[in-house]
């Protein structure tokens, strides 16, 4: 199973897919709650893609929280994001989710207790690290 890591930046983004690449595991990068409406689904994928750059080899899934927001989520599906998680109401999810398919994505909608949040640590690296190392 792959543990979720909330990033912000693209220093975060490389520190988390770098622990994950020295410990061989999967990793699932998640956006801050709402960051599809404020940084925009270019930009995250654009974080995504940079990120993985050094490490192509690492099983990664990238959720970018979209909140309740239908229009940002099927921009982040037009933008080529393959799973995008929407908070909204279940029949809007639902269709949602068939044009999600059609695209060979998913969404995801399930509140993740356990994950680690990058924000204001001083060495993201060593904290995804640990994170990840725990089973």
């Amino acid at each position: 199973m792959s543990r979720r890591i909330v990033v912000h930046s693209l220093e975060q983004a490389r520190a988390a897919i770098a622990a994950a690449a020295e410990l061989g595991v999967p990793l699932t990068l998640t956006s801050a709650v709402g960051a599809g409406g404020s940084v925009g689904p270019l930009w995250f994928k654009s974080l995504i893609d940079a990120a993985q750059t050094e490490h192509p080899a690492v099983n990664l899934t990238a959720v970018l929280d979209c909140a309740d927001e239908a229009g940002t989520a099927l921009g982040a599906l037009r933008a080529g994001l393959k799973c995008v998680r929407f908070t909204g109401r279940a029949e809007v999810r639902a269709r949602i989710a068939a044009i999600a398919a059609e695209l060979g994505a998913t969404i995801d909608a399930e509140p993740t207790p356990d994950q680690l949040d990058l924000l204001d640590l001083a060495d993201p690296r060593s904290a995804a690290r640990a994170y990840l190392a725990r089973n």
